[in-house]
Order: C-alpha cells, then sequence, then structure tokens
C-alpha cells in the first residue's frame, strides 16, 4: 500500500521547515575536519563543493547532539567528529543548511560504547513459541531514541578490509533512523512526493518492489553459502535478518564502497541515488 499524500505532505512539511535553515554558530576546526576526514578515506571521493556542505553539517550536527560515554570512555573532540561526518553523509543532499537534520531531530543522545555489547533479546515464532537470547550489538538506533554506537567498531571506518567490505556501523545506524521517520522499521524512508517523478503510490511501490527483489536475492545467496558452500555474500550476511537490516547494510555499501556496490548490486544503484542524491 502507498502512502498518503496528506501523510507525506505532513512528513515533508515538518522536514523541510524553513525555519531549520540555519548555519553553525563557529566552524568546524581544521585540524578536527582534516582528521575525520582522514579517518574516512572514501570521503574524498566526493567532490569540493560537496566536502565543504559535509563540514557545515557537521558542525551543526556537533552543536545539537550530546556523547555520551559508557563504561568510562571519555569521548574526544576527535571521536565525535569521525562519528558526526560519517552519520551526515547520508543526508548531505537532503536540503539546504540545517534541512537534512531534521531527519534526525527525533533524538539528541549518541551513546558510544567501548566495544560492542550484549542485549537480551525475545522473539515469538509462528507457534506462539517465546524465544529469549543474546544479541551481539556493534551499534542500536531506538525508535525515537538515542544512537548506540561501538567505539571499536566505529574506528574502522579507515581500516582497507572494512572499506572493501562496505562495512561502516554509524552509516547503518543513521540510515535505520531514516527508515524510522515513518514509525515503521521496514526498509522504506518516507520519500519525497515527486520521487522517480511518480506519484507517492507509485513511488512507495517500486521502492518496496525494487528493494524487496533484492532482499529475496541476498537472502537467497546467504543461504545457499551457508549451506551448500556457495561463495560468501559481499555484504554482512546480517542484512538478510530483514527487510530493514537489508536496507540499511546495503546503504553501508552504497557510500563506502560505492563501485564494488555497482557491481553486486546494480538494481539498487539508481533507486539510491534518487533518495540520497536528488538532483545530483
Amino acid at each position: 500500500m502507498g502512502w498518503p499524500r496528506s501523510l507525506l505532505k505532513r512528513l515533508f512539511k515538518r522536514l523541510l521547515n524553513p525555519a531549520a535553515e540555519r548555519r553553525p554558530r563557529r566552524p568546524m576546526p581544521d585540524t578536527l575536519w582534516q582528521n575525520a576526514l582522514a579517518a574516512c578515506p572514501w570521503l574524498q571521493q566526493l567532490s569540493v563543493a560537496d566536502r565543504a556542505r559535509l563540514r557545515e553539517l557537521c558542525a551543526l550536527f556537533l552543536e545539537d547532539k550530546e556523547f555520551h560515554g559508557a563504561h568510562d570512555l571519555r569521548i574526544t573532540d576527535a571521536m565525535a567528529a569521525q562519528i558526526a561526518v560519517q552519520a551526515c553523509l547520508p543526508v548531505l543532499h537532503f536540503g539546504a543548511g540545517s534541512l537534512p537534520l531534521r531527519w534526525y531531530d527525533d533524538f539528541v543522545t549518541i551513546v558510544v560504547q567501548p566495544e560492542g555489547v550484549v542485549a537480551p533479546r525475545t522473539l515469538m515464532d509462528e507457534h506462539g513459541v517465546v524465544h529469549e537470547y543474546q544479541e551481539e550489538l556493534a551499534g542500536e538506533a531506538m525508535p525515537e531514541g538515542p544512537v548506540m554506537l561501538s567505539w571499536q567498531d566505529v574506528r574502522t571506518a579507515s581500516d582497507a578490509e572494512a572499506i572493501a567490505q562496505g562495512y561502516n556501523v554509524v552509516i547503518h545506524e543513521f540510515v535505520h533512523k531514516l527508515d524510522l521517520r515513518d514509525g515503521e522499521a521496514d526498509g522504506c524512508p518516507p520519500l519525497p512526493p515527486d520521487f522517480l517523478g511518480l506519484s507517492p503510490r507509485a513511488a512507495h511501490a517500486h521502492w518496496r518492489d525494487t528493494l524487496q527483489a533484492a532482499y529475496d536475492d541476498f537472502k537467497e545467496a546467504c543461504i545457499k553459502a551457508e549451506r551448500f558452500s556457495a561463495p560468501e555474500t559481499w555484504l554482512d550476511p546480517y542484512g538478510a535478518e530483514h527487510i530493514s537490516e537489508f536496507f540499511a547494510v546495503a546503504s553501508e555499501g552504497y557510500f563506502v564502497n560505492r563501485a564494488r556496490f555497482t557491481q553486486e548490486h546494480p538494481s539498487l544503484l539508481a533507486l539510491f541515488d534518487a533518495f540520497y542524491r536528488p538532483g545530483a
């Protein structure tokens, strides 16, 4: 079912509120900015104009958000900047001024753990049986709540292996925040009313059909790799857990290793370009 036009208008009226078009109180210091870029070498592919725009968004992000270190972890300016530059990348082309950060206005706090955490989970299967288990987390985005990140995983952004695999925990969790803007973790964020020149209903159907097809293929590839010794998937198999996880995992690859993403998931390239880079 497509999104009602009235709902889309309300969502985007909030996201595009002119009052949000503000500038940072002070620019991001040169050393802090250069160190953040060095920690994320894949950002060098951005144009000069995009890097300047990203720097401004990062300054605004750092003004708006609060960072808390868990277990006595001390959050330095460099750590906060490294998280900010990655968090702002998905919304870089979502408008002028501070408009893109309206997508993140449902929370203030970012909790940084020294390393991954183990969280208790409860799941009811199709037979009504409740299963309790523990899940290891590198990050988590709470609906209308804070974002949790493992610093051990955040700092891998500069690792050649992580880049080659398209892995990035910050992008993953902040893409979840985009997905959750409409209240549902379903792999379909709110789409602009003119997305791909389609009506809201048709745009939503096109997104869902395209992503679902790619997700189904990915799940099948993961099953073949696990059970029949087929080649492992390029993207993290965690993406096979749910279509919302696939959207987040695929977005990691899209931003971190666009060349490999284009090769592995060509059907998603135009879709993601239209969403993340409108008018580019």
